[in-house]
């Protein structure tokens, strides 16, 4: 039977209590992770949000209703404890921070019992993510996801408290919007008052930002709830949060810099390591040459090397018809892996043959000065010694070479390089390593739509030298849009935002649009052009992906409390679920019925 709080305050959470209480009386609260009936003593396990205490009831000093009681619980109870502190009277534990004090008891409520859980309570589970997400509720007690969620906390309060100091706002745009064509899927919403109208849930707060800039607020920001009805991945949700900001009468350095001076007050504040500033910065164009990857990771080398003005007049068809195309071909040296077993190299080639290459070519460069080659019998002497030399390969060396259109080699060789470093160890999660990566494109050809798309969205403000270019070369343009990278995963993005009205016309137009869709989507922002508006440019960053590296983890599923598996459902509510037919008919919504396909 569940008792009662009435008269008990908690004076302290358990690792609260500190050698400086030693005895004096405290009153905890929280759940029982472990209970050790030795006869004459029960040790109780206590623990909290901040951690674990021991807690000792002694059957010869303490209440013999209480003692039998203590003998009585189990996991997961809900428990009140009164008692004195008292240093250990046993072997400290240096595993806990409270392992040098505990409590000797001298009163016990059992607030609550617990069933027995599907699963332990405890750091690092084994236990599969079905069943914990199942039990959210459950696998939200473990310490390590708990500290996740307090480092979660306290990055939005810093985050909050920065941006206050610099004069931001903070302002709430809306939920409910119109639909947009441009981007990802929308999440739609069925009004109501208007049968066969929908509202969307914000991709992002963009348009309302700018709308923001126009209105004279200057500086805005919110930690702003997004939607995107896209394919999962361990860093991607339908639903996640970012911290959303946009300034006026501002160019791309300013942006940076503020932001510069918020992630290295995050990051020494959190986690008590020194962000270097200026943080390094590097062109799109060069990311890609030097890394295939527009989200760099910099904490370990294996650069690409284009050797195609080496291999031009080379007989070997792979790397003749790739050149031949207008495509490229380019390599990465994995510095001491010229002895990897040839069914480990196979497996490289196959991996390589999901991100689009028809396959890989290799020299692995032996001790003994021999060379091992896929492709030796197709070159001379002089072409693999200069191969080689471009390659800057030496004995103990493994050289893998992509030849194709510039595109699939990049992607290629920057999906090879971290595959590599993964099975080599490289990625130490300690090491934080930033990277902003400046003129994006500002265009980037759909084969699927046949058609240029906007590469960040149709608001960013291209480059001033290439504005020329949007009447002739719509591929070159660059644009005032930037990412900052962190080990690899982008972290955030923004741009500078187009606000001459001509501009963003002409670049609707470019884009697809005739003025009447244009209007008929972007009406109001354009029309809000019309009536003064600042130069202005924002930033967003992904609060999720950011806490999910800050933490050391490997998916945001674990900095997020209640989040999504694959599929988009929620294993714990079970939604999304089936409406009343009632509701339906309210909302004019009628579900056609499918047939499933016997195979």
């Amino acid at each position: 039977m569940a008792e009662s709080m009435k008269g008990l305050h908690r004076s302290h959470r358990c690792t609260e209590v500190t050698a400086a209480e030693i005895g004096k009386e405290v009153t905890l609260m929280g759940w029982v992770q472990k209970n050790r009936n030795k006869g004459g003593l029960v040790f109780l396990d206590l623990r909290d949000r901040s951690g674990i205490i021991q807690v000792i009831f002694e059957e010869s000093s303490v209440n013999p209703e209480v003692f039998e009681k203590a003998g009585k619980l189990r996991s997961e109870f809900v428990v009140a404890v009164v008692g004195k502190v008292e240093a250990r009277s046993g072997a400290t534990n240096d595993n806990l921070k409270t392992g040098a004090i505990e409590v000797v008891a001298t009163d016990l409520r059992i607030l609550s019992e617990s069933e027995t859980p599907p699963f332990p309570i405890e750091e690092n589970s084994k236990t599969k993510d079905d069943l914990r997400l199942k039990y959210r509720y459950l696998d939200l007690r473990r310490p390590d996801l708990q500290r996740n969620m307090m480092m979660r906390s306290q990055v939005a309060t810093l985050t909050r408290q920065f941006l206050a100091e610099e004069g931001f706002l903070e302002i709430e745009t809306p939920m409910l919007i119109k639909s947009t064509p441009e981007g990802a899927r929308d999440y739609i919403v069925p009004s109501r008052v208007h049968p066969g109208s929908f509202y969307a849930l914000p991709q992002s707060p963009q348009l309302f930002k700018q709308l923001l800039m126009c209105s004279g607020y200057d500086r805005y920001f919110q930690l702003a709830k997004c939607f995107r009805d896209e394919d999962l991945r361990a860093d991607r949700q339908p639903e996640f949060t970012q911290i959303d900001m946009e300034l006026s009468f501002v160019d791309v350095e300013d942006v940076l810099e503020v932001n510069e001076r918020l992630l290295q007050r995050l990051f020494k504040e959190v986690l008590n390591v020194d962000v270097e500033l200026p943080i390094q910065r590097m062109t799109w164009q060069e990311a890609m040459d030097r890394y295939g990857s527009d989200k760099p990771d910099l904490r370990f080398g294996m650069e690409l090397k284009d050797v195609s003005e080496v291999v031009k007049d080379s007989e070997f068809v792979v790397f003749k018809g790739a050149l031949e195309n207008g495509g490229s071909v380019r390599g990465i040296n994995a510095e001491g892996q010229g002895a990897m077993p040839r069914k480990k190299i196979d497996a490289l080639v196959d991996f390589a043959k999901t991100y689009g290459a028809k396959g890989l070519a290799y020299i692995a460069l032996q001790e003994d000065g021999s060379i091992k080659s896929s492709f030796a019998k197709f070159m001379t002497e002089e072409e693999m010694a200069g191969l080689i030399k471009a390659m800057d390969g030496k004995p103990g060396d493994l050289l893998l070479f992509a030849a194709d259109k510039n595109k699939v080699v990049w992607d290629v060789l920057g999906a090879l390089r971290l595959e590599i470093a993964r099975q080599l160890d490289l990625l130490d999660k300690n090491v934080f390593k930033f990277l902003w990566v400046t003129e994006f494109p500002q265009f980037e050809w759909s084969e699927e739509q046949g058609r240029f798309l906007a590469m960040h969205h149709p608001f960013t403000m291209p480059m001033e030298e290439d504005l020329h270019l949007l009447e002739t070369d719509l591929g070159a343009v660059r644009a005032k849009a930037y990412d900052i990278v962190l080990n690899g995963t982008e972290i955030g993005g923004g741009s500078v935002r187009i606000h001459q009205d001509d501009i963003q016309e002409l670049m609707l137009n470019k884009l697809g649009f005739t003025k009447e869709q244009a209007y008929d989507q972007f009406g109001f922002l354009l029309n809000a052009f019309k009536y003064g508006v600042p130069p202005h440019a924002g930033l967003a960053y992904g609060l999720d992906r950011l806490v999910m590296i800050m933490a050391h983890c490997d998916s945001i599923r674990d900095v997020i409390a209640f989040p999504k598996v694959k599929d988009a459902s929620d294993l714990m509510t079970n939604a999304p679920a089936p409406v009343d037919e009632a509701q339906l008919e309210e909302l004019k919504i009628n579900i056609e019925a499918t047939e499933e396909v016997e195979e």
